[in-house]
């Protein structure tokens, strides 16, 4: 591997951990909305929290994906070919997640508001479930053999040309002969059980920080509870991965770290403190995403058939001018980035209290019908 490789590597991790940091308390108040909020106003007040930040939010995931693409792209192919499903999925589920917090308050009805919230914290859980069991798969393995141009079910024999073969995945000892059922493992189930309860006290934490009033109270009630059972799963998910399935021995260095920060989350939590919670909690997923990238490390994606079919950095990598070029226009973006994610949250209130909050946003349907706009009174 060479530097600029490492770097790009060290870099996409970056993205992953302002993306799961940040939309974590996003999604992870969606999540917990039906348990904190107990009326429409309620529900319209944990709304306030995220709603004004979820798009620059998802710039960190469009940016991880597009600094993949530039800089491995024999990465990205090779993932989209096999998860491709999986992938589906969670962009369908983020779709109707951003519908329900952009349309919610387009009609002046509690019911129509009622139905977006449902949606939104049916999708709000389904998103980290997904992405747990797409990291999972990362550090555990997948179906992946180098196989011919023309003949991709085919893993070839002798040793591996990649300029004449390519990685793929196969069907090869996959359940029911579906590349996606490969997917689901104890080990990959057991990672996306595990980022939806660190998403759920992301939320809640972020819930604590931001509203008051009832919501408040509940989140505090719920948070210590929320981050003892994260902190044994991710625990748990993580000794199991290190052991069975990480390449790297340094690797324990991260999961030190990320072990640390979650038992402070607890101390946090049981002792009432906001702040220290949410900081802390926030530690703990870069920790994890620190983890994961150094288990899997030098590969990119590791192959469960066999080692000699894993794709490594090197493999997937673009060419040394390719990955410096990038590395010029990301020391230009990146911190456009964080500039506009620090101004966008020090532009919002610290606190979103129920007075300040309109009694019953959005249109009523008679206007509606009258073609009245959208964007009038809302």
């Amino acid at each position: 591997m060479t530097i600029l490789q490492v770097i790009w590597f060290i870099l996409i991790a970056v993205l992953w951990t302002g993306y799961l940091v940040l939309e974590g308390f996003g999604v992870g108040a969606g999540m917990v909305m039906p348990m904190v909020a107990k009326t429409d106003r309620e529900r319209t007040q944990v709304q306030k929290t995220f709603g004004p930040v979820w798009d620059g939010n998802e710039v960190w995931l469009l940016t991880a994906g597009g600094a993949t693409f530039a800089a491995f792209p024999e990465w990205y192919a090779t993932m989209f070919s096999g998860m491709y499903l999986a992938l589906f999925l969670i962009l369908f589920c983020l779709i109707v997640r951003i519908c329900a917090i952009e349309w919610r308050t387009k009609v002046s009805s509690a019911a129509w508001r009622g139905r977006w919230d449902s949606w939104q914290s049916i999708v709000a859980w389904l998103v980290p479930i997904l992405f747990g069991v797409a990291f999972a798969n990362l550090v555990q393995g997948m179906n992946i053999a180098v196989t011919q141009f023309n003949t991709p079910g085919e893993a070839v024999a002798g040793a591996a040309d990649l300029s004449k073969h390519v990685h793929n995945f196969t069907s090869q000892g996959a359940p029911l002969g579906s590349v996606f059922l490969s997917l689901l493992t104890p080990y990959t189930i057991a990672g996306g059980v595990m980022l939806a309860l660190v998403f759920a006290t992301q939320g809640l934490a972020f819930l604590a920080l931001r509203t008051t009033g009832e919501v408040q109270n509940r989140a505090k009630n719920l948070l210590g509870k929320f981050a003892i059972a994260d902190t044994v799963l991710v625990a748990i998910a993580a000794l199991w991965g290190q052991f069975l399935y990480a390449s790297q021995a340094m690797a324990w260095i991260p999961l030190i770290i990320a072990a640390l920060a979650f038992i402070v989350t607890v101390m946090m939590a049981l002792r009432g403190s906001e702040w220290g919670t949410l900081l802390a909690h926030s530690v703990g997923i870069a920790g994890c995403v620190a983890w994961i990238f150094t288990a899997m490390a030098p590969n990119a994606m590791k192959s469960s058939i066999k080692p000699e079919f894993s794709l490594t950095i090197w493999d997937a990598s673009s060419s040394q001018s390719t990955l410096a070029i990038m590395l010029v226009i990301a020391l230009v973006v990146v911190p456009i980035v964080l500039g506009y994610t620090y101004w966008s949250y020090t532009r919002m209130p610290l606190k979103v209290t129920l007075e300040e909050l309109d009694e019953n946003p959005g249109l009523p349907w008679d206007k509606i019908r009258q073609g009245a706009s959208f964007l009038a009174e809302s």
